[in-house]
């Protein structure tokens, strides 16, 4: 009997997988408030991804998913972060605005080619522009692994993968030779 892979997982509850062109492809702002409806059914899609997802899969690193994952070209994500009592992120219309200096390297994954992880460098912290719904900007620092959570989405948005984030020369590891499941990712403090 042939194994069922961690990426048919995936596929079965609905997550695009790598190779369809929506992954690639920048997604569509909203304008808001005018698109206030079209917004709140996409976060609700993404919402109800993450609750099938999670019943499947644990995430001590937290996760995300954002619309191009689940063929909704538009530009909406959802960050759950890893501790129990924290209260999901979304992100409409995210941008990075500024970068930190201080940078580290960790492996990550995707719910779209979920069989491999990546060791991935970034910026320790983001700081994010948002729209609310009612049309206004909000501007959130995030730092450390909530910050890395929240630039792999944004750069699902983008139409970029990590794949293209990691240093020349590194493979993506097949997630039977990955030993962090269920561990948080590391920080000096």
């Amino acid at each position: 009997m042939t194994e069922v892979q961690p990426s048919d997982r995936m596929r079965g509850l609905g997550v695009v997988q790598l190779g369809a062109p929506i992954l690639d492809e920048p997604a569509r702002r909203f304008n808001l408030p005018s698109e206030q409806g079209a917004a709140e059914d996409t976060v609700d899609l993404l919402f109800a991804a993450i609750e099938r997802i999670a019943q499947i899969h644990p995430f001590a690193k937290g996760m995300g998913i954002a619309a191009p994952q689940l063929g909704v070209g538009r530009a909406a994500a959802v960050v759950q972060p890893p501790a129990p009592d924290s209260r999901a992120i979304v992100l409409l219309n995210p941008r990075i605005t500024e970068r930190s200096e201080g940078m580290d390297e960790q492996y990550e994954g995707c719910l779209s080619f979920f069989d491999v992880r990546g060791l991935v460098p970034r910026p320790l912290a983001v700081t994010v522009e948002t729209t609310a719904l009612d049309g206004s900007t909000v501007t959130t620092v995030y730092e450390r692994g909530l910050a890395r959570l929240i630039q792999h989405e944004i750069d699902h948005l983008e139409g970029l993968l990590y794949t293209s984030r990691m240093r020349a020369g590194v493979e993506p590891l097949p997630v039977a030779e990955y030993r962090q499941t269920g561990y948080s990712w590391g920080y000096e403090q």
